[in-house]
């Protein structure tokens, strides 16, 4: 069965992390940050199959360069609490054939991202053994560009009105205003129509390779079944867990199939 996985995060200054770094990591390219003045390379990453770079209508070409695009993203941004980045890890089905992972994965940034002005850095995945959890990572910019290809500001100010439509002024003398995203890429409904155009997409793939499976990325909950989720394990933990080492997440997800296992014996007792 395709396994429903996928999961979104932002790449933040906060957390000491760097769009460079993520690049580095799911290309397996060595890249100099300009930021910190560190080259960002990950050597022990296996299984990189494939990675390119979706530009809009309006980047520049030199953004097909991925130690280019990711050191001007992150150089427009001055806070140290910046959000740099976009960060998709997308589970592929097994059962399409590996020459499709790309074209699938293409497809689906270049209709959900690239045609609202992103650029989609995109990595395919696919460890030893090969066929076994072939993944896709993407990497996102978060600002709009204008039609020069020069980055646009995140957010805008905004001066509030009054029922008149004049603007109010604060005793501190100043107008009373506030901010406005330039675009809404980070609004919340997004993550539920990615999601679901992710879901249609691989369907309609497995479909045209007639494959009877078929991926639901609704929650368990939402699709009316009584099973409790397992806990996403993460690279680390399931490196460990294959060289026969057990965490404490590997132990809680085989307690949960095991209980899985128990209320589905359960329910089929029921019936008869």
């Amino acid at each position: 069965m395709p396994c429903p996985h996928n999961e979104i995060m932002i790449v933040q200054r906060s957390q000491r992390q760097s769009a460079v770094a993520a690049a580095a990591y799911q290309s397996g390219e060595k890249l100099f940050c300009e930021y910190d003045q560190q080259v960002k390379h990950y050597p022990e990453k296996r299984g990189i199959v494939h990675n390119e770079i979706l530009l809009p209508a309006n980047a520049p070409q030199e953004y097909a360069d991925r130690n280019t695009l990711w050191n001007a993203a992150e150089a427009m941004e001055k806070q140290w609490n910046s959000q740099l980045a976009r960060r998709w890890v997308l589970t592929i089905p097994r059962e399409i054939p590996p020459d499709q992972y790309a074209v699938l994965v293409r497809e689906f940034c270049e209709q959900q991202f690239v045609s609202k002005g992103m650029i989609a850095d995109f990595a395919i995945h696919d460890p030893h053994p090969p066929g076994h959890n072939p993944h896709a990572h993407v990497l996102l910019t978060m600002r709009a560009m204008d039609e020069h290809g020069k980055w646009l500001p995140k957010s805008r100010k905004v001066y509030d009105l009054d029922e008149n439509g004049e603007r109010i002024k604060l005793p501190s003398g100043r107008w009373k205003s506030h901010k406005e995203d330039t675009v809404d890429w980070n609004d919340q409904k997004y993550c539920e129509i990615w999601r679901h155009e992710w879901e249609v997409i691989q369907n309609r793939y497995l479909e045209a390779n007639d494959r009877p499976e078929r991926v639901d990325l609704r929650s368990y909950a939402r699709q009316g079944l009584d099973i409790i989720p397992t806990v996403h394990e993460g690279a680390a933990v399931r490196q460990m867990e294959k060289r026969g080492i057990q965490t404490n997440i590997g132990n809680l997800n085989r307690e949960i199939r095991a209980a899985n296992r128990l209320m589905k014996s359960i329910r089929q007792l029921k019936w008869l």
